[in-house]
C-alpha cells in the first residue's frame, strides 16, 4: 500500500514537472504553422462607405414612406465617418498653434488661420 501511494506521488510530481512542455506542444506537428491564427480583417474604406451609404438609403427610403423628408446622404456619411477628435487633443493643438502665429507674428509674418492650421494638422495626426 505504501509502495503504490509513493508510486503515485512520484508519478504525479513528474507529470507536474512535465506538464508545462507537453502542453505548449499540443496542436503543433509538421503541418501546423507557428503563429498565432489571424483576428478579423478590416473592411477597407470603400467597402465600409458603401454599406454605410446603403443603410443611409433605407433610413432614406423609410422616412420618406413615413412621409417625412429625406437626409442628404453624402453629408451624413461625411459627418459619420469622419474621425472622432479628443477634445484634450485638439485644445493642445489650438495652443500650439495659437503660439506658432505669435512667433510668427514676432518675425514679421502673416499669422495663419488657427482652425484651417488646427484641422490641417489634426488630418496630419490621423
Amino acid at each position: 500500500m505504501i509502495g503504490v501511494v509513493a508510486l503515485s506521488a512520484l508519478i504525479g510530481v513528474a507529470t507536474f514537472a512535465a506538464r508545462s512542455s507537453a502542453y505548449d506542444e499540443i496542436g503543433r506537428g509538421g503541418l501546423s504553422i507557428d503563429r498565432p491564427p489571424p483576428g478579423p480583417v478590416p473592411a477597407s474604406g470603400m467597402v465600409r462607405d458603401a454599406e454605410i451609404r446603403q443603410m443611409l438609403e433605407a433610413a432614406n427610403d423609410r422616412r420618406i414612406r413615413r412621409g417625412e423628408a429625406p437626409r442628404d446622404v453624402e453629408a451624413e456619411l461625411a459627418r459619420l465617418t469622419r474621425p472622432a477628435v479628443d477634445p484634450q487633443l485638439e485644445s493642445e493643438v489650438r495652443s500650439l498653434v495659437v503660439a506658432s502665429n505669435e512667433r510668427r507674428e514676432r518675425r514679421g509674418e502673416a499669422p495663419l488661420d488657427v482652425e484651417a492650421e488646427v484641422r490641417r494638422q489634426l488630418e496630419a495626426l490621423s
